[in-house]
């Protein structure tokens, strides 16, 4: 018979139900001496249908498989290295459900050095037939390559081609392999007053010379140092030895890596890597040593405009007492605050109370405290006198970093500003901007150069480099100065960028270039080898070996980052299951053993230490009764802590569509699948994504999915390049008997990056739950929602109500709202700073995605709004900075109070045409200042409902203070500074 395409969990069902599952089969004897190259290595293809990934065609399962989405197609193997083939296996699962089938391909080859790929073996039909050839084809090939692909053309039993298994069989070429062994140091039982060397043995055991590269050390995950290896014979050896300086006394692993940018092609990429046995220790050295242990304030939660007093925890971890007298020094803005400390002895801890006192400023600031400020006492260490932390303040996330601009700094180059209307997705660089102003760097020479207003020890730089001809985006290096100095060259990115197409439909944007672009700006980071004092003039600066066409800079955050964090007592390190840091390999199996650990109670909590960790599978619980084709389980009652946002990252490189997921490939394969009482802080999460959903629905995966239920709580955790950074909830008919929608669920100190659509959005009855103290920036849809949808088990009880936003800073979200709250009630905006939308507005009430109804109170407070609103659907609607929009609903009891809305795009508050009607919204003490192309306040002409107006101020729009359009329903009682409404 024919075979007809099946669902995976169709096939999974008949299996269940009898079909019998067969393995891999032997090959020709012919073939059977040779090995099979393409086992594990990874597998792209031209495109995919639904879910049947390319990863499916060499997983060493018949009954899963790869198939294209249309013809004609191609599917690659990557050796890694050159090979010399024998021949090539294509299977289909010989179970009888696949009806008898030809497939016409064709074999091409691509050495390791080259750059086309040339025919191995024709174009020609090949039968599969489950009785006959038990659907196995073998294709004689000869050659050397690299890269094996298979192009095809035509398949009699399915429009697409189809492998459930590609074995590619041959034997390794001449090729060099790079391994380190005896990794020692000096001195060999070191204090922490001393220099450390660490050295080691790079060997070359593969067959051909090696050419020359570097070799990294890392202590405690993080690389601390390099030094070069020259050109190796095969068979060579040679020493290597690297400083790594001073450290603080601890425990640290030590590992080498060889080859870390991947440069040489080697028969054996897995084991460049050595990690010792045992630990390095560093001791004490004798004297004293002051650090900061904590910073209290009075009173602990100020208002705006009150004076504020600091207390400072100075402890001397030392082995001798400290006199009295010295300088402990706190900094909060541009206030210098200085306090005298007592003696300290030995192991023990003041209390100093610093003089003075600081005026709480909006947003907040940073608390950055030093003991032995003036450098009186000579420590053992003088690396761990200072600690930061951030105290809130009225609006916004009292975030750790500095925000400086680029058309604030000094700079030589181009100012882009935008146009009047901020027109968005026509390649509009400075609509995108922060502010809507930055600097093009198109020379070399040309540079931006900030001044730092508080002590760094990191960069981040949000910036746009062009796009790689075809499309994928390329890679540069801009260069990092301090005070005239070169400090490091910054590596830059625009793979995760420029997007083309109509962002009407964000599912339809493309890759490939074509026409208007949009989402032009991405970030990088880093992290410095020292502190730079407050005054450090940081200069980007294109040199000559800068090659990007044009650089475009548009902010820069410093930040001082802390040191890694130390081991939680009851924790359990990763590498206790087998991850390694920094090796480049997938350590997704030892994370999800560490996790099931914590779960099953064998240990109290999970440690990712400090290091990069490459995360291929998203970390879930294994579901026994294998329900459907996606493991959707989430996991609960799970601790994970890391070292620090900075210090501890989760990182996937392949996009999730190629991943051959366990989880659905539209929640991704990073990150974590939560469905209860999980505590997540201190990591950070980088996806793989590059598109929402173009380019055959290839998404870009969810960093933190699942039930949520009760007592999750997530700190301090850094996503960027996910589809969305958070989604909360799962629809009820998605296993019935796990419902247990989130409830109490909190996120503090989220730093959310350059999604495709939303940062956090709370679904399926979400309730009780809050956001509080965390950044946003260059979201894709909603960087906050409340979305009350109709998928719960009782849509009478299951309504997303009294969930907070409070003390966020957003910026810059490229399609969509700043916050929007879609039905339910009770839910709260209060004291967020939203700037910079590029088409729709910084707050959004609305009825449209189908929610459940509004009802009760919504409140809208103390916000402040920059530059929001814009253009959408086709241009044609334009939208306030604060929109209500009752598509086909009602959005009574809404309350907007105690909020600026400032240099709006179009209108201040606008009532839009819908539906629904907008009962009773009251509107108390909100200035708004300068509607560019609007009015204060707008009530369309579809409009229907009343608000009431007290204290309002309105100045400098341009459309009039308040316009009711001819045909509204809509009434608005009391007016602006006296003005009447205009109609």
């Amino acid at each position: 018979m024919r075979w007809k395409r099946l669902t995976g969990q169709s096939i999974t069902g008949l299996l269940i139900a009898g079909m019998v599952s067969v393995g891999l089969l032997p090959v020709a004897a012919s073939a059977a001496e040779a090995t099979d190259l393409a086992r594990g290595k990874p597998v792209v293809a031209s495109g995919s249908h639904g879910g049947f990934p390319a990863a499916n065609a060499n997983d060493g399962k018949v009954n899963s498989y790869w198939e294209s989405n249309g013809l004609p197609a191609d599917l690659t193997v990557k050796l890694g290295a050159d090979a010399d083939l024998e021949s090539v296996v294509v299977k289909l699962n010989p179970d009888p459900i696949w009806g008898s089938r030809t497939q016409d391909i064709q074999v091409l080859g691509r050495t390791q050095d080259g750059t086309a790929f040339t025919s191995l073996r024709a174009r020609a039909g090949y039968a599969f037939n489950p009785s006959g050839n038990q659907n196995t084809v073998t294709i004689p090939v000869d050659g050397r390559v690299a890269d094996l692909q298979l192009k095809f053309f035509t398949n009699t039993g399915a429009p697409g081609g189809q492998i459930a298994e590609v074995q590619v069989l041959g034997t390794a070429a001449p090729n060099p392999d790079l391994t380190v062994s005896a990794l020692s140091w000096s001195p060999s039982s070191p204090s922490e007053t001393d220099d450390i060397t660490v050295k080691g043995t790079v060997r070359n055991a593969g067959s051909a010379a090696s050419p020359a590269t570097t070799v990294n050390v890392s202590l405690g995950g993080v690389v601390v140092g390099s030094a070069p290896v020259g050109p190796l014979a095969a068979g060579a050896s040679a020493p290597v030895s690297v400083e790594v300086g001073k450290r603080p006394q601890g425990s640290y692993t030590v590992s080498a890596l060889v080859d870390p940018t991947d440069t040489v092609v080697e028969s054996d990429n897995t084991n460049n890597s050595r990690t010792t046995a045992s630990p390095l220790v560093i001791g004490q050295s004798p004297g004293p040593d002051l650090e900061v242990r904590s910073i209290s304030s009075s009173p602990a939660n100020p208002a705006v405009g009150a004076a504020v007093t600091f207390t400072v925890a100075v402890h001397n971890r030392g082995t001798s007492a400290v006199s009295a007298g010295t300088v402990t020094r706190l900094t909060v803005g541009s206030t210098t605050l200085n306090g005298t400390t007592p003696a300290i002895a030995a192991g023990a801890t003041a209390n100093v109370t610093v003089g003075g006192s600081w005026t709480a400023a909006s947003g907040g600031a940073t608390l950055t405290a030093t003991a032995d400020a003036t450098n009186q006492v000579t420590e053992t260490s003088e690396t761990n006198n200072t600690f930061a932390r951030s105290i809130v303040v009225g609006r916004g996330a009292a975030v750790p970093y500095t925000e400086l601009e680029a058309e604030n700094a000094t700079y030589q180059g181009t100012l882009l500003k935008s146009d009047a209307e901020r027109t968005f997705g026509h390649t509009n660089f400075a609509t995108e901007s922060s502010g809507r102003e930055s600097v093009r760097l198109n020379a070399t020479g040309e540079f931006v150069e900030f001044t730092s207003t508080a002590p760094s020890n990191s960069v981040v730089v949000r910036n746009s480099i062009p796009d790689a001809p075809g499309g994928g985006g390329r890679e540069a290096t801009i260069s990092l100065y301090a005070n005239g100095q070169f400090v490091r060259k910054i590596d830059l990115s625009s793979k995760h960028s420029w997007l083309y197409g109509n962002t009407d439909s964000p599912e339809g944007l493309t890759n490939t270039p074509g026409g208007d672009a949009r989402r032009l700006f991405d970030e990088s980071h880093a992290l410095l080898t020292q502190t730079y004092p407050a005054g450090t003039k940081f200069r980007l600066q294109r040199d000559a070996s800068d090659n990007a066409s044009f650089y475009i800079i548009d902010l820069i955050d410093l930040e001082q980052v802390a040191a890694p964090s130390s081991q939680p007592s009851g924790c359990v390190s990763i590498t206790t299951y087998g991850a390694v840091a920094n090796d480049g390999i997938d350590d997704t199996a030892a994370i999800q053993r560490a996790v099931t650990a914590n779960q099953t109670g064998q240990i109290d909590c999970v440690w990712i230490p400090a290091g990069q960790w490459r995360q291929e599978q998203k970390i879930l619980t294994d579901d026994p009764l294998d329900r459907g084709q996606w493991n959707q389980v989430g996991i609960r009652d799970v601790t994970i802590r890391g070292a620090g946002m900075w210090h501890s990252q989760l990182y996937t490189l392949t996009p999730p569509h190629e991943a051959g997921g366990i989880n659905h490939p539209h929640e991704g394969n990073f990150g974590f699948d939560i469905d209860e009482n999980t505590q997540i802080s201190d990591i950070a999460i980088f996806g793989s994504g590059t598109i929402r959903g173009g380019d055959g629905n290839h998404e870009g995966g969810v960093a933190l999915n699942g039930r949520f239920g009760k007592d999750t709580k997530i700190s301090n955790v850094w996503i960027e390049h996910a589809n969305v950074g958070v989604w909360a909830g799962r629809d009820f008919d998605n296993i019935q008997e796990l419902w247990n929608p989130g409830d109490g669920v909190e996120f503090t100190g989220m730093r959310i990056r350059n999604t495709y659509a939303d940062g956090i959005n709370f679904a399926n009855g979400t309730r009780n739950s809050t956001v509080y103290n965390s950044s946003f920036r260059n979201t894709g849809d909603d960087a906050l929602a409340v979305w009350s949808s109709k998928y719960v088990k009782d849509q009478s009880v299951d309504i997303g109500h009294d969930n907070s936003f409070r003390n966020n800073t957003i910026q810059l979200p490229w399609r969509a709202n700043g916050i929007a709250i879609y039905g339910g009630y009770g839910n709260k905006i209060e004291n967020n700073l939203i700037s910079d939308t590029m088409n729709y507005p910084a707050i959004m009430l609305a009825t449209d995605h189908d929610p459940l109804p509004f009802s009760g109170q919504t409140l809208i407070a103390n916000n402040g709004l920059y530059r929001t609103g814009g253009a959408f659907w086709n241009e044609d609607q334009e939208f306030g900075a604060i929109t209500l929009f009752p598509q086909n609903l009602p959005i009574p009891g809404v309350t907007i109070r105690d909020t600026d809305i400032i240099d709006s795009t179009y209108d201040g508050i606008q009532f839009k045409t819908g539906g629904g009607v907008m009962q009773d919204v009251k509107i108390e003490n909100v200035r708004i200042d300068k509607s560019n192309n609007g009015s204060g306040i707008l009530a369309m002409g579809g409009a229907r409902g009343n608000a009431t107006l007290t204290n309002v101020t309105i100045t400098d729009s341009r459309d009039g203070h308040v316009l009711i359009e001819p045909g509204s329903q809509f009434t608005v009682s009391g007016a602006p500074n006296g003005a009447r409404a205009e109609r």
